[in-house]
């Protein structure tokens, strides 16, 4: 794939055919949304073959696929007014409950009702600007279904701060989660590199050969009959590590969609069920520990009431 001013331009191999095109195109560019690429083909800004298609389209194998970007313009995002459970907060630094289904940044076509417009509303003018105007403030993320413990740096000095913690793994992050079976052993360590997945570009994997170190710690907190309630401490912060990492040692996490398999919830629920709940770091400007306990959501405490 490659990218020339605003068209992209990519043949389809023989893993991705008869897959719909506007499914194929989020998974190959990360930052654009389904709803968005829907809407370019709208537009009749994407070709197979150089002829216009429409959203629901199955491409085969070796056809040549464009799509033709609007001009870049620089996205006004807005404060909004969206309530926020805070966990800490001094003049430095922000800790919040993050709640399921909110997204922490805006991407291409998703500009509203994100975590980073809420702690604009929240902060004011007080946010750190070293990852841009779309990303105010964030040091680190967590997935759109994840619940709990996110940080927000106020200035630029916390934030250089402590993307140095993280950097260099000094940051807690524990780490609640139901997965499927029952986990033998007490507790564990998965230590694998994950990278891309070589032909599901919407995955991540344990991927050898170009995967970056990842490693999650894991202890048993309760067996149930069919699942085991954990928690996870991560050494390293990749990607869907813990998601991934779960799903290597046959234990995927219990309503995750994409790394789950064939297996089927019972129960209804949006995405997996993981929560960010201890967050441990050094204050950037008193070098006081700071720990921050996300109490568990509504669906996570019911579900474990069920299975008690």
């Amino acid at each position: 794939m490659k990218e020339e001013k605003e068209e992209i331009y990519f043949e389809v191999t023989e893993e991705m055919e008869e897959e719909r095109i506007d499914k194929l195109l989020p998974g190959i560019i990360d930052s654009l949304s389904r709803s968005y690429i829907q809407q370019l083909i709208k537009e009749g800004r994407l070709w197979v073959n150089q002829k216009p298609v429409k959203a629901n389209y199955r491409v085969k194998a070796g056809e040549k696929i464009r799509l033709e970007l609007p001009p870049a313009i620089e996205p006004d995002i807005q404060p909004e007014n969206i309530p926020l459970e805070i966990l800490y907060e001094d003049e430095d630094v922000l800790v919040v409950n993050k709640p399921k289904g909110m997204v922490v940044h805006p991407a291409a076509g998703h500009y509203s009702g994100t975590l980073v417009n809420a702690v604009m509303y929240h902060c004011k003018e007080k946010l750190s600007g070293i990852n841009g105007i779309l990303r105010p403030g964030i040091v680190h993320r967590i997935d759109r279904d994840t619940t709990g413990s996110i940080l927000i740096c106020k200035n630029d000095i916390s934030h250089n701060h402590l993307a140095a913690q993280l950097k260099e793994h000094t940051v807690v992050r524990k780490y609640h989660a139901l997965c499927y079976g029952r986990i033998a052993e007490e507790e564990g360590v998965v230590d694998a590199p994950i990278g891309r997945h070589p032909t599901d570009r919407k995955k991540m994997a344990i991927n050898s050969s170009h995967g970056k170190r990842a490693v999650t710690h894991y202890k048993v907190l309760t067996r149930f009959r069919d699942y085991t309630y954990i928690e996870c401490q991560l050494e390293t912060g990749r990607t869907h590590q813990i998601r991934v990492h779960l799903s290597s040692i046959g234990h995927p996490l219990l309503g995750d969609e994409v790394y789950a398999g064939n297996r089927k919830s019972p129960y209804q629920l949006q995405g997996q069920c993981l929560h960010a709940k201890i967050l441990g770091f050094i204050h950037p400007v008193s070098g006081v520990y700071i720990e921050t306990d996300a109490p568990l959501p509504e669906y996570f405490k019911h579900l474990l009431s069920i299975l008690y």
